[in-house]
């Protein structure tokens, strides 16, 4: 089987097993909603108030809702024995690390981007910002997913790693948050935007390249 082969199978496989628990995939989505929807119940419903912090508002709903499902990335694998033969197979882990987390993100941060614009319309976002929103979260979500591995990677042989797992990638997921939130920030303030997407594409870029390479290292000292 080729590299490529091995890539689209294991990637097809986590999709149809994610399908199948379907109970866990309405998890994040309803945690993303009912933050955002119970938000003007905490700081009161006053249009100008609940436009201005809309951005921040979704993004921290964002970050928290995918923080909430990174532990089901290796999880299933390790306690099954399928991340070992992951490891000692003659394809390339990092590669398939990657696969894993393209199917983590299409199945909790796709959601999540599909549902934004209605809960950001319902905050009073201007339709100018409710692009650079689902822009900025095309760009920002995958890089949540790809640090998030890392820390899931690390944490995969202990049981109880979630509190660990928030303290190792939270640190990390500040730098998108800003950037993303400040975007459509600048958006709603009719300012341009090129500069924050921009450094959106590079974390993206980064996380790409890198965080599949320090995914595998840390699976092989979890594991070692």
């Amino acid at each position: 089987m080729t590299p490529g082969r091995a890539f689209l199978d294991l990637l097809r496989r986590d999709l149809m097993l994610a399908m199948r628990r379907r109970s866990e995939l309405a998890n994040p989505l309803l945690f993303f909603v009912m933050v955002i929807v119970l938000f003007p119940l905490g700081v009161g419903a006053e249009p100008k108030l609940l436009a201005q912090m809309s951005a921040g508002v979704v993004w921290v709903a964002a970050l928290l809702a995918a923080l909430l499902t990174l532990d089901s990335i290796f999880r299933s694998d390790f306690e099954d024995g399928t991340l070992e033969q992951i490891l000692i197979g003659a394809h390339p882990v990092p590669m398939l690390v990657l696969a894993k987390v393209i199917a983590h993100w299409l199945v909790t941060g796709l959601p999540l981007l599909l549902v934004a614009p209605v809960l950001a319309t319902f905050l009073g976002m201007n339709p100018d910002a409710i692009g650079a929103l689902m822009l900025s979260l095309l760009l920002g979500t995958p890089v949540l997913s790809l640090i998030g591995s890392i820390g899931v990677a690390l944490t995969v042989g202990l049981r109880r790693g979630g509190v660990i797992l928030s303290l190792l990638v939270l640190p990390l997921y500040v730098p998108v948050l800003i950037f993303g939130a400040a975007a459509v920030d600048a958006a709603a303030s009719g300012m341009p935007v090129t500069g924050q997407m921009y450094i959106m594409a590079a974390f993206l870029v980064l996380a790409v390249t890198l965080a599949p390479l320090a995914a595998a290292a840390a699976l092989r000292i979890s594991l070692s």
